[in-house]
C-alpha cells in the first residue's frame, strides 16, 4: 500500500511505501532484522500485542506454517492490490483459516486522479466499488459483520471528491451485512496555516473522524499507517503498543484497531533511527525467510476483521 500526501487541493509527492512493490535486486545479501524475536501467536498475550503482516502477493500455501510461527493475522485482498496486475489472494481464505490466521480484509480504493476521470460521480463510484467489495467478501465466504478495510492510498486532508468517494463507500458497506473500515494515514501532513500564521497539520485519521462526527455518519474502524521511528520500532515482530501509534484508540467516529508500523521498502528519511532493523536492501523480512518481504501490523485482536 502506498500513501501520498496532500495539502489543501495540492497532491504532494511524499508516500508511504509498502509491500506493493516487487523487491529490488539487493546489492548486498539481505539481513533479517529480528531473527531472534519469539513467536507472537502464543496464548495469553494482551489483546494489543497481536502482530500480523500484509503484502500484495499471496506468500504461497507452503509458507503459511512458517509465517504463523510469528504472525496471528494476515491481510487479505478482495480486489487487485495497488500497482499489481492480478489478485493472488482470492480463493485462499480457507487455507489461511486452517493454518490458524485471522484476517485483515482489504479492498483497494481509487486514487484522486481515478475518481476525477471516472464517468460516475464520486459518491456513486464509491457506492459501486462498495457493492463490488461486498460481493467479493461474500464469494470468499467471510461471515456477517466482517470488517472490510478500504485502502485509502492518499494521505492528509481528503479532497472533496475523495471525501465523497470515501464516504459513499463506507456508508454503502455499513448498510450491508459487513462493517466499514479503512487503511489510512496516521502521520501528520501539512494542512495550511492558522490565523496566527503558524503551520497546521492533520492526519487522514483525524480528518475522517471529524467528518463522521460533523455529518453523523456511520463509524469507520481505522487501520492507521505510521512507520516513522519513533513512534514505530522498525522491522521487528516485538510489536509496539497500539496506543503509541499517535491516533487515539477510542472514538465515537471509529476505533483505531490496527497500526501498520513497518513497511517494505522502508523510507530512509523516516526510519533512520531504526534502519538497522531492516535488511540491507531496505525491505522488512522480520525473522522469516529472506525472500519474503512484509509490512507489519499490531492489533487488539488476533482476527482484526472478525473474518473467521
Amino acid at each position: 500500500m502506498r500513501v501520498s500526501y496532500q495539502t489543501g487541493m495540492v497532491l504532494l509527492a511524499m508516500s508511504f511505501p509498502a509491500a506493493c512493490k516487487r523487491a529490488p535486486d539487493p546489492i548486498d545479501p539481505p539481513r533479517a532484522g529480528a531473527m531472534a524475536d519469539p513467536p507472537i501467536a502464543d496464548a495469553g498475550r494482551k489483546p494489543q500485542d497481536y502482530v500480523g503482516f500484509d503484502r500484495n502477493d499471496y506468500p504461497g500455501d507452503d509458507r503459511l506454517a512458517e509465517l504463523h510461527n510469528h504472525f496471528a493475522f494476515a491481510g487479505y485482498w478482495l480486489n487487485i492490490p495497488p500497482g499489481e496486475q492480478r489478485n493472488t489472494w482470492l480463493g485462499k481464505r480457507q487455507k489461511l483459516e486452517q493454518a490458524g490466521f485471522g484476517f485483515l480484509v482489504l479492498a483497494n480504493g481509487r486514487l484522486d486522479r481515478e475518481i476525477k476521470r471516472a464517468k460516475l460521480a464520486p459518491q456513486a463510484l464509491g457506492q459501486k466499488d462498495a457493492a463490488d467489495s461486498i460481493a467479493a467478501a461474500t464469494r470468499e465466504g467471510f461471515p456477517d459483520h466482517t470488517i472490510v478495510f478500504l485502502d485509502q492510498e492518499e494521505g492528509g486532508r481528503l479532497l472533496p471528491e475523495q471525501s465523497a468517494y470515501f464516504f459513499g463507500w463506507t456508508e454503502a458497506v455499513a448498510a450491508s451485512r459487513f462493517r466499514p473500515g479503512s487503511y489510512l494515514s496516521g502521520q501528520q501532513a501539512d494542512d495550511g496555516t492558522g490565523p496566527d500564521g503558524k503551520p497546521l497539520t492533520i492526519t487522514t485519521a483525524q480528518d475522517v473522524r471529524e467528518q463522521i462526527a460533523a455529518r453523523h455518519l456511520h463509524p469507520v474502524v481505522l487501520w492507521v499507517a505510521q512507520d516513522e521511528c519513533p513512534p514505530a520500532p522498525g522491522c521487528t515482530i516485538q510489536p509496539p503498543k497500539l496506543k503509541d501509534s499517535g491516533t487515539a484508540l477510542k472514538s465515537d467516529a471509529g476505533d483505531a484497531m490496527v497500526w501498520q508500523y513497518s513497511q517494505s521498502p522502508r523510507r530512509p528519511e523516516l526510519t533512520r533511527s531504526c534502519a538497522k532493523t531492516y535488511a540491507t536492501d531496505g525491505m522488512c523480512y522480520a525473522g522469516v525467510s529472506t525472500d519474503l518481504f512484509l509490512d507489519l501490523d499490531v492489533a487488539n485482536s488476533a482476527d482484526p476483521s472478525h473474518g473467521r
